[in-house]
């Protein structure tokens, strides 16, 4: 897949809610997933699809309900691209919340290799 093909279905998936889906089919087992700052409950670079797929288990966890996801239109420059990702859900204890993060990630043999996500 050429970076544009697939930062477009990952943004679809993404739009979908179907996050898992999307790590598994787009991205390379030695992918790397980068937070803003680490917190309590996320490190700030994890490693390895595994890893990835943890940190997205223990993110839901944490969510009450799923009003609604949306994306922008990905920005496809070489091997990089990014779109901002909105979700709007209550967190457990937390109450309703507008979630907004620009998503920035690499590509290399046709497989995401990287993500990092901006608050």
């Amino acid at each position: 897949m050429t970076t544009q093909e697939i930062a477009t279905r990952l943004a679809e998936l993404c739009k979908k809610g179907e996050f898992e889906t999307a790590q598994k089919e787009l991205y390379a087992q030695d992918c790397i997933s980068i937070e803003p700052e680490a917190t309590p409950e996320f490190e700030k670079e994890v490693k390895g699809l595994d890893k990835i797929f943890e940190k997205g288990n223990k993110f839901m966890s944490m969510v009450e309900e799923v009003h609604g996801v949306d994306t922008s239109t990905p920005v496809v420059a070489g091997n990089s691209f990014a779109f901002v990702l909105k979700m709007d859900m209550t967190m457990k204890g937390r109450g309703r919340m507008n979630m907004e993060e620009l998503c920035v990630y690499t590509t290399k043999d046709g497989k995401v290799i990287s993500e990092q996500f901006y608050m």
